[in-house]
């Protein structure tokens, strides 16, 4: 964590330089985001809500439609406050997971089949993310053609496949089995109930992934989502008078998040997330204070939803949980 730390500070420090080293540059980009308007903002906020609901979508379909599970509004607002604890807390964008199979585990879902699910979600977002960015680097090839950011994605795109490829085979290699220990024992060291014992976490990620329909479902789902992000950021430059086709805004979206990828550790990406819309819309003709306003419409958009879903991630906790929301409970049953 420290590194990861080290490496945001770096990344943040090198934007604030460049700013500094550019008179009137902070001011630019503030007076792109005032044009945005608020009406922008909340059209922005608005519109991010249809990419939560097909991931909401993509998790749920993963039970199937014979085992018990919560509503899809429930999962849309597990799915809002997991976003809010990755892109809000430091938890290197990966707490929210955690955080969401709790909530499902609190509404009478099985904590092995809550905590599954999610890895396997993740698996799925993962992979489709993977997609997405060959999407994205095709079309740059196609309009731009090579170069330095089309050589360097495709080798974070080898890199990025090669990862997936060994986070999928440690999982039927029993990797869940120590994910579940360590789980547990968070779960102890906060006083959360249900995590007495280890909850047989690998039969039921297999389980999942002996689904190929749910997961095929799921992966629709996912990719709608990450091209829908295409189009907030074909919006977001509509809002600030820097208008570009859908072809490229799904480049900018895909191969930022692709570099944005990369600071995975660095909490809230910050610095990260930036440099890598820099880098893209430079591609396009597009200044670094256009590609600093994009990204700081992003981040406003992740404050305005995420600190709301906090609270409300607060509020669940504060309430009890359905009488049969431990996997003990349901496993005595059995």
């Amino acid at each position: 964590m420290k590194l990861s730390v080290l490496l945001g500070a770096l990344a943040l420090a090198a934007l604030v330089a460049w700013m500094l080293a550019n008179e009137g540059a902070m001011w630019r980009i503030l007076e792109l985001v005032r044009q945005a308007g608020w009406v922008g903002l909340v059209a922005v906020v608005l519109f991010h809500l249809t990419q939560i609901a097909f991931s909401a979508a993509a998790w749920r379909v993963l039970f199937g439609s014979t085992a018990p599970r919560p509503s899809f509004s429930f999962y849309m607002i597990a799915r809002w406050i997991r976003e809010a604890v990755n892109n809000l807390l430091p938890v290197a964008q990966i707490g929210g997971e955690f955080v969401g199979a709790r909530l499902l585990n609190r509404r009478c879902v099985e904590l092995r089949a809550a905590i599954a699910s999610a890895i396997a979600d993740l698996t799925v977002e993962l992979i489709t993310q993977i997609a997405f960015t060959l999407m994205g680097l095709a079309v740059l090839l196609l309009t731009i053609g090579n170069g330095p950011t089309a050589r360097l994605v495709a080798g974070l795109l080898v890199v990025a496949a090669a990862t997936a490829g060994a986070f999928i085979a440690v999982q039927w290699m029993g990797l869940a089995h120590l994910i579940e220990i360590c789980v547990m024992r968070i779960g102890r060291m906060v006083g959360w109930e249900g995590f007495d014992e280890e909850p047989g976490l690998h039969g039921a990620l297999i389980a999942i992934y002996r689904a190929p329909l749910r997961l095929l479902s799921a992966a629709f789902n996912h990719l709608i989502s990450w091209l829908l992000g295409s189009i907030e950021v074909w919006l977001a430059l509509h809002l600030i008078g820097r208008d570009v086709g859908l072809e490229t805004a799904l480049v900018i979206e895909s191969l930022g998040q692709a570099l944005k990828a990369i600071g995975f550790a660095v909490p809230g990406a910050l610095g990260v997330q930036e440099g890598g819309y820099v880098i893209v819309c430079g591609l396009y003709g597009l200044s670094p204070e256009t590609a600093i306003a994009l990204s700081l419409i992003k981040r406003l958009r992740e404050v305005a939803l995420g600190l709301p879903a906090l609270a409300a991630w607060q509020w669940f906790e504060a309430r009890p949980a359905r009488s049969n929301a431990s996997w003990t409970s349901s496993r005595g049953a059995s």
